[in-house]
Protein backbone atom coordinates (compact mmCIF):
# COMPACT_ATOMS: atom_id res chain seq x y z
CA UNK A 1 0.00 0.00 0.00
CA UNK A 2 1.34 3.54 -0.69
CA UNK A 3 0.34 6.15 1.44
CA UNK A 4 0.25 9.70 0.10
CA UNK A 5 0.72 12.24 3.18
CA UNK A 6 -1.71 15.63 2.51
CA UNK A 7 -0.66 17.22 5.69
CA UNK A 8 -1.70 17.10 9.71
CA UNK A 9 -3.70 19.66 11.51
CA UNK A 10 -1.29 22.55 11.52
CA UNK A 11 -1.79 23.65 15.28
CA UNK A 12 -1.16 19.95 16.66
CA UNK A 13 2.66 20.92 17.03
CA UNK A 14 4.82 17.77 17.78
CA UNK A 15 1.66 14.96 18.43
CA UNK A 16 0.47 13.80 15.03
CA UNK A 17 -3.32 13.90 14.95
CA UNK A 18 -5.13 14.72 12.67
CA UNK A 19 -3.99 14.14 9.50
CA UNK A 20 -5.12 12.86 6.55
CA UNK A 21 -3.72 10.53 3.62
CA UNK A 22 -4.43 9.45 0.05
CA UNK A 23 -4.28 5.64 -0.80
CA UNK A 24 -2.46 5.51 -3.86
CA UNK A 25 -3.48 2.39 -5.09
CA UNK A 26 -7.13 2.89 -4.38
CA UNK A 27 -7.71 6.53 -3.68
CA UNK A 28 -9.22 5.98 -0.52
CA UNK A 29 -8.96 8.82 2.50
CA UNK A 30 -6.77 7.31 5.47
CA UNK A 31 -7.48 9.75 8.31
CA UNK A 32 -6.44 9.86 11.64
CA UNK A 33 -8.43 11.92 14.29
CA UNK A 34 -9.69 12.62 17.79
CA UNK A 35 -11.75 9.52 19.42
CA UNK A 36 -14.83 11.36 19.27
CA UNK A 37 -16.80 11.61 22.86
CA UNK A 38 -19.77 9.43 23.92
CA UNK A 39 -22.49 12.17 23.09
CA UNK A 40 -20.89 12.07 19.68
CA UNK A 41 -20.52 8.59 19.34
CA UNK A 42 -24.39 8.37 20.66
CA UNK A 43 -25.67 10.64 18.37
CA UNK A 44 -23.55 9.35 14.94
CA UNK A 45 -24.72 5.17 15.73
CA UNK A 46 -28.81 6.79 15.81
CA UNK A 47 -28.33 7.73 11.89
CA UNK A 48 -25.61 4.60 11.31
CA UNK A 49 -24.71 1.53 13.15
CA UNK A 50 -20.96 1.49 14.79
CA UNK A 51 -19.57 -2.14 13.95
CA UNK A 52 -16.83 -3.13 16.60
CA UNK A 53 -14.12 -2.68 13.77
CA UNK A 54 -15.15 0.92 13.35
CA UNK A 55 -14.26 3.93 15.14
CA UNK A 56 -15.94 8.03 14.98
CA UNK A 57 -13.20 10.63 14.67
CA UNK A 58 -13.40 14.41 15.18
CA UNK A 59 -11.59 16.90 12.99
CA UNK A 60 -11.07 20.44 13.17
CA UNK A 61 -13.16 22.69 10.50
CA UNK A 62 -9.26 23.99 10.34
CA UNK A 63 -8.97 20.57 8.72
CA UNK A 64 -11.18 21.47 5.95
CA UNK A 65 -8.26 22.55 2.80
CA UNK A 66 -6.61 19.77 4.07
CA UNK A 67 -9.63 17.07 3.58
CA UNK A 68 -10.51 18.99 0.08
CA UNK A 69 -7.18 18.44 -0.90
CA UNK A 70 -7.03 14.80 -0.25
CA UNK A 71 -10.27 14.28 -2.51
CA UNK A 72 -8.74 16.11 -5.43
CA UNK A 73 -6.20 13.72 -5.04
CA UNK A 74 -8.59 11.05 -4.68
CA UNK A 75 -10.50 11.86 -7.92
CA UNK A 76 -11.00 9.14 -10.49
CA UNK A 77 -8.34 9.30 -13.49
Amino acid sequence: MRLRFVGKDPESGDHGCPAVWVAEDTKELVIQGVTADSDTTFHTVRDSPLPAHESVVRLPQRMIPLLREALDGAEPE
